[in-house]
């Protein structure tokens, strides 16, 4: 239906045709990926059981068929049956020289935001944790003393005062535990790139889970068998889901819940960097929860260092997280309202010809 096929295929935002009857009656790879499922399977299908749009656009989209005129819809949430919504811009055409098929483009904003992050989070976090590295150094020598100092006084004291040496005790060495995460940041080692596999690192989290903090927990999980490998470091990619698995499972209730872990691959997912340089992203995991969601007012900073939605917590296992996908060339996002939280992560697969190497 297109003079140009190649170009359709090569656009990098999903699009579609719309007939007459509003059924799809064709698709991009963009669009492919967007919907999570082939063009074999939606071709023929009405178009809004597909996509979901957050807004009666169905009135205004007849209007334009009818009036041959463009439509243009700025921050509108969209999404499919299998895929949380993006806030979106949507541009919707007549198709020239076919009355009543219309042309449905989608561009996600959630992916144009994600052009200068990597860059500018890698140096931010950078200059932070030197500052805290050094910090961290500085303030453990003096911690000792006062723990050595607070157990001799409590040789001497009777039971009323050595609550509160005892204290004294219990604190410097919960502050010593988190300066000891502190500098986990630094002395984290630069990825040992290779081809993995990443549901042998899903499996390993989700067993060293079951066996410990997500005991209590019901685990899930949903995988596309046919993922190909992806580029990374295992052991930090381990790090990384048992960090986002045992968040889950800490924010649940102590009845349980439930966490699902799924695998699937987004042909039209890249990072656009700053500087124009960009890397397709294609792989996608996700650790999706049923607990209270995350607090509003944290939501925009929860991959920041000491940013915390539980009480007593150190707010450094979502920072660690970013930094390594960050160092893997990968993407960390989140989105939560109460009852479901999603953290995706977006890794690169091992490039064509690498395997042959081996």
């Amino acid at each position: 239906m297109t003079s140009d096929q190649s170009i359709w295929a090569s656009l990098p935002v999903p699009a579609f045709l719309i007939d007459p009857q509003d059924r799809i009656a064709d698709v991009n790879s963009a669009g492919e990926g967007f919907l999570n499922a082939s063009k074999k399977a939606v071709e023929g299908t009405p178009v809004w059981d597909q996509i979901a749009i957050d807004a009666p656009i169905e009135e205004a989209f007849e209007r334009a068929r009818t009036n041959g005129t463009p439509l243009f819809v700025n921050d509108i949430d969209v999404g499919s049956g299998s895929r949380a919504p993006l806030q979106c811009a949507l541009q919707i055409a007549p198709l020239l020289g076919h009355p009543g098929t219309m042309i449905m483009i989608i561009s996600p904003r959630e992916l144009a935001g994600r052009m200068t992050q990597n860059h500018s989070v890698k140096s931010a976090a950078q200059s932070a944790i030197g500052m805290a590295e050094m910090l961290a150094h500085e303030i453990k020598n003096p911690l000792a003393g006062i723990t050595g100092a607070a157990q001799l006084l409590s040789m001497n004291l009777g039971a009323e005062d050595l609550e509160l040496t005892d204290l004294i005790v219990a604190e410097s060495r919960r502050i010593v535990k988190l300066l000891e995460q502190v500098e986990q940041f630094g002395n984290l080692s630069t990825p040992d790139f290779k081809p993995v596999n990443i549901h042998d690192v899903l499996d390993r989290a989700r067993r060293s889970a079951q066996l410990g903090f997500g005991a209590h927990m019901t685990i899930i999980e949903d995988y596309d068998p046919s993922l190909p490998m992806a580029m990374g470091d295992p052991d930090q990619l381990l790090q990384v889901i048992l960090n986002l698995l045992r968040n889950a499972s800490e924010a649940a209730d102590p009845q349980g819940g439930t966490i699902r872990l799924r695998s699937y691959f987004e042909h039209s997912f890249r990072l656009r960097r700053s500087d124009g340089t960009g890397q397709s992203l294609p792989l996608q995991i996700e650790i999706i929860d049923d607990g209270p969601g995350l607090p509003d007012k944290i939501k925009a900073d929860i991959f920041d260092p000491f940013v915390s939605g539980r009480e007593n917590g150190t707010g450094l296992g979502l920072a660690l997280v970013s930094k390594i996908i960050s160092d893997h060339n990968g993407w960390v996002s989140v989105t939560s309202v109460p009852g479901r939280t999603v953290f995706r992560l977006s890794l690169p697969r091992v490039p064509r010809g690498h395997m042959d190497k081996e």
